[in-house]
């Protein structure tokens, strides 16, 4: 079996550079010589997400438009950040309590994954936080408006199964994070 090899970047060049979407061209040269000029990337900023629970064991989720799709979605609170700027739990909890007005009394990291990692460069941070508490209200974006849902601990899988919560990083924060939960009892 041969071993794999990394692809060399010959050049790159931005072709969209907006503060809501930025787009690369790479030229590169695959492993078998074989040259690609037009591999574009969507340089994309980091991504924290935070399943927070309540005392009340009832995780705090957003119902919000996803104008893309054009229909509303159920999903954790979550949010893009500058990684050079910001740490990933900072973010996280910043978007937390101004998405819901709610901050946890402990956080534990879950994971780091990539929703595309052929296309996107981004990251998304998974966080679990504990006793979460309601402490202000919301302090939402222009594009924002936000409703706070809070769900049963024991009901979230079935609302997964009937397609009530679909969108694929908040399952995978959900299936993570309430597998160290059961871990942990």
């Amino acid at each position: 079996m041969t071993e794999l090899q990394k692809w060399k970047l010959l050049q790159s060049q931005m072709v969209l550079n907006h503060h809501y979407c930025k787009v690369r061209r790479d030229d590169i040269k695959l492993p078998n010589e074989k040259i690609i000029d037009d591999f574009f990337v969507h340089v994309k900023p980091d991504i924290a997400f935070f399943l927070a629970i309540t005392p009340n064991q009832e995780i705090i989720f957003v119902r919000q438009y996803r104008h893309a799709r054009q229909d509303f979605f159920i999903e954790l609170p979550a949010g893009g950040f500058d990684a050079e700027k910001e740490g990933a739990e900072a973010a996280a909890l910043r978007e937390l309590q101004e998405e819901t007005g709610y901050v946890p009394q402990s956080i534990t990291k879950i994971a780091t994954l990539y929703s595309s990692p052929s296309k996107d460069t981004n990251q998304i941070h998974l966080f679990l936080g504990e006793n979460a508490v309601k402490v202000s209200e919301q302090n939402l974006d222009i594009t924002e408006e936000i409703e706070v849902l809070l769900i049963p601990i024991d009901q979230v899988l079935d609302k997964i199964q009937n397609g009530e919560i679909c969108v694929v990083s908040s399952i995978a924060a959900l299936l993570l994070g309430l597998n160290l939960l059961k871990s942990q009892k």
